[in-house]
């Protein structure tokens, strides 16, 4: 959490891959929103403010054994939104998961107002699939419940971690020239 937090605040790029994005969502509700206590399930079953929680389907389930979200799944993206762009303008992409914690509904308001944009969404708006904090407030601020890994190869790299480097390598460049 204190990295993603950091990179808020340091304008560092950040890329958070599944409970990456999950942390930063958390770091954002402790120091953005002023909930001092928010978490994650997974960390603290017992926070009073459950950002991160599982999945409905989940929590009547003793034994979870093999019953995580895994698989390839439909993300419908925000026109307009630094995600879409990446993705080629793209309105819908399908991605693999590895998960059964999800982003909970309740605290999606107060996280917008502090400047998080839920920019992809599993069809019906059921999950949140990507987030993002608009270019003109951080050069790079992405996370995703997907493993864009899975997808990715050295010659043909994942269009996120494409988008990432090239918001790093920027971001040195322009340090660079300002010394």
């Amino acid at each position: 959490m204190k990295i993603a937090w950091r990179c808020y605040e340091k304008q560092i790029p950040y890329l958070g891959i599944c409970f990456g994005m999950q942390l930063a969502l958390v770091a954002m509700a402790r120091n953005a929103c002023g909930l001092e206590d928010a978490n994650s399930e997974e960390i603290d079953p017992k926070t009073p403010h459950p950002i991160i929680s599982l999945q409905k389907l989940q929590k009547t389930i003793t034994f979870k054994g093999g019953t995580m979200r895994s698989g390839s799944y439909t993300a419908i993206l925000k026109k307009g939104s630094l995600v879409s762009k990446i993705y080629g303008n793209a309105t819908r992409v399908s991605e693999r998961h590895r998960r059964r914690w999800e982003v909970n509904p309740q605290y999606i308001p107060i996280l917008e107002e502090a400047g998080i944009i839920f920019s992809g969404c599993s069809e019906g708006d059921r999950l949140v699939e990507f987030i993002e904090i608009s270019p003109e407030r951080h050069p790079f601020f992405v996370g995703t419940q997907a493993h864009p890994e899975f997808k990715s190869r050295p010659n043909r790299p994942h269009p996120l971690y494409k988008a990432f480097v090239e918001a790093s390598l920027s971001r040195k460049q322009q340090r660079h020239k300002s010394k």
